[in-house]
């Protein structure tokens, strides 16, 4: 179908903060306003109003939430199909079920686009519930095969819609000589699920390896004091950097200085920041969890190793930079991959997508 001319409700978070699905819904809106849809956005984490209803505990919600429902109800209303970025536990409850229902209520029909490494958990203990609500939306799209399984052991069905990746901003650079002195990096939040305190380990092994390796941490949250005094018990303060939360042009910038990537987490779907480092050139070593194997091979695309083994990770590292033309090889086949999840390819799966749903078939077509 021609998207030009379409009215859609795009519903998710937006950054701050950056965050995978903050910025899969940022990046959606901009990319399909470009294409002459008419976005309207309805964000689940928008500011407090009034700002002082968010210092208080049993206020917080209901100042975010009254709000947002009315904002659901004027979009379902007056636009053509209401696309929903949802995710496990609270935030199900919170936002995406209500989407759904209101959507329905108005005669709006709703995609749901769920994303999330936590779903088999999350589905586990509420599954019914999931169904009931699902039964009233018209697509659940997820991006990877791994959450397809998920929801089909569920007896629920879903096809596939990738994850776009920003090709222009995140674009290889030339790769300079590793030596003595390899440029790693972490581009993951500071959460206890994400495991940076793996690729911290790992450093310290790397570093009888490689003496002036370098470790770049990207990220914000609880772990940081606990992941900060690890690296001084393990004397490695002159060795790993904590940045921050970095912006989308800090995260371009970072890559292009990077050697390597390394994605510790112990529960995954379909990582933005995998695809985006190898949309960048930068060769990827990361854990075999969730839907890590089915975005890339380990050998062809990526290294992958098990989770919470920091001994596995840095005999990764060195496999990498010790084996001739292994970076060389990671560069080139993750170039190819990633062209698949380009704006231009994801876009022609998108209009049929919504075509189906528009038109009312059951089939959006073959999964990309």
């Amino acid at each position: 179908m021609k998207l030009s001319g379409l009215r859609l409700a795009v519903v998710g978070p937006l950054p701050p903060p950056a965050g995978g699905m903050a910025n899969q819904t940022r990046q959606l809106a901009d990319k399909l306003s470009a294409e002459g849809v008419r976005v309207e956005l309805v964000q689940t984490n928008a500011p407090y109003r009034p700002a002082w209803a968010g210092r208080i505990r049993g206020l917080r919600a209901f100042a975010r939430l009254l709000p947002y429902l009315g904002s659901l109800w004027r979009a379902a209303g007056r636009n053509d199909l209401m696309h929903v970025m949802a995710n496990s536990g609270w935030s199900w409850h919170l936002f995406a079920a209500p989407a759904i229902r209101i959507a329905r209520l108005r005669g709006c029909p709703v995609i749901v686009n769920y994303r999330g490494g936590e779903a088999a958990d999350f589905l586990q203990g509420h599954a019914p519930r999931v169904r009931s609500t699902m039964a009233r939306a018209s697509l659940l799209v997820v991006p990877s095969g791994f959450l397809q399984q998920v929801f089909g052991r569920f007896g629920m069905s879903a096809e596939i819609l990738p994850n776009a990746v920003d090709v222009e901003r995140f674009s290889p650079t030339p790769r300079r000589e590793v030596g003595h002195a390899p440029h790693l990096i972490v581009t993951r939040n500071l959460e206890a699920l994400y495991d940076n305190e793996t690729a911290i380990r790992a450093m310290a092994i790397l570093r009888a390896r490689y003496p002036q390796a370098r470790l770049t941490v990207a990220g914000e949250g609880p772990e940081r004091e606990r992941l900060i005094a690890l690296v001084k018990q393990l004397g490695l303060q002159d060795a790993v950097s904590f940045v921050g939360r970095l912006d989308r042009a800090g995260v371009a910038e970072l890559y292009a200085r990077a050697d390597a990537m390394l994605n510790p987490s112990r529960v995954d779907n379909t990582p933005n920041s995998v695809l985006e480092a190898l949309a960048c050139g930068v060769p990827v070593v990361s854990t075999r969890v969730g839907g890590v194997p089915f975005l890339v091979s380990d050998g062809t695309t990526a290294l992958l190793v098990p989770p919470g083994d920091p001994a596995a990770m840095a005999a990764a590292v060195i496999r990498l930079f010790d084996t001739p033309g292994l970076v060389e090889q990671l560069h080139r086949q993750g170039l190819e991959h990633v062209s698949q999840f380009a704006w231009p390819k994801v876009r022609q799966r998108l209009a049929v997508v919504y075509g189906s749903v528009l038109s009312g078939t059951d089939n959006p077509g073959p999964s990309v």
